[in-house]
């Protein structure tokens, strides 16, 4: 129930105040405030019940875009890493890619979220898809011989014993894979698109505005050698 106060001819509007209660407390109530209540649940019901195919369709949406967010951070991550000659710069780069290509392929497959299939994708970028499909499954989702990383066991005779050693070959993108920027931004365009496309449905089929609070991605930008932060006023991500 909304409570405006005050006289808002010649003023500014002021923000809008809502009480909750629960429906058990309506019968305590007026009975012509019962009657309005019961005809706005009515009514809202209605609507609900005609819209809800899509509002099926953007809970799938809703469930994809943690997902959606965390790849666009991490490509990010890894495109403004610098590189070092050390074994633990390779390694990070390594687990940030792990990571880029697991969340990926979770948001191209969707689960209870919003899948991408591959023909959504523009030619160009088709290929990029592939690749990552294919270092997620044989490099990082399992030991499938992927030709980025290859391993030998090196054995040797001397004085009597034998000397075993391990020569590996790791290859790997520093930053990642410069056609992986282009993709995450095609994925969020793709995904806020289909995000207004249902709400341009919703209101097609029930004659009400239908809103949804969002803004531009946020611009991330280095505060010190080994952290991000997102820059002020640029957009605003809320993990619950």
């Amino acid at each position: 129930m909304r409570n405006v106060r005050g006289n808002d001819v010649g003023k500014t509007e002021e923000p809008k105040e809502y009480v909750v209660f629960p429906e058990e407390a309506i019968k305590y109530l007026p009975e012509e405030w019962k009657k309005h209540l019961y005809a706005l649940k009515e009514e809202g019901q209605g609507v609900l019940e005609a819209a809800d195919d899509n509002l099926k369709i953007l809970n799938r949406l809703a469930h994809a875009f943690p997902t959606m967010a965390s790849l666009r951070y991490i490509q990010h991550r890894l495109a403004s890493t610098k590189f070092e000659p050390t074994m633990e710069w390779v390694l990070e780069n390594d687990m940030l890619t792990l990571a880029f290509v697991t969340t990926y392929v979770r948001l191209i497959d969707g689960g209870i979220g919003s899948g991408v299939s591959r023909g959504a994708l523009p030619a160009e970028l088709c290929s990029v898809h592939d690749n990552i499909i294919e270092l997620r499954n044989k490099r990082y989702a399992h030991n499938a011989g992927h030709d980025s990383i290859t391993g030998n066991l090196e054995i040797g005779f001397e004085d009597g014993k034998f000397d075993i050693g391990v020569n590996f070959n790791m290859g790997f993108h520093v930053g990642g894979a410069l056609e992986w920027e282009p993709l995450v931004v095609f994925l969020d365009n793709l995904m806020f698109s289909r995000l207004h496309a249902q709400l341009t449905k919703l209101k097609q089929k029930t004659g009400r505005e239908w809103t949804f609070p969002s803004g531009p991605p946020p611009k991330w930008v280095s505060s010190g050698p080994d952290s991000t932060t997102p820059a002020e006023d640029d957009g605003l991500i809320v993990v619950a």
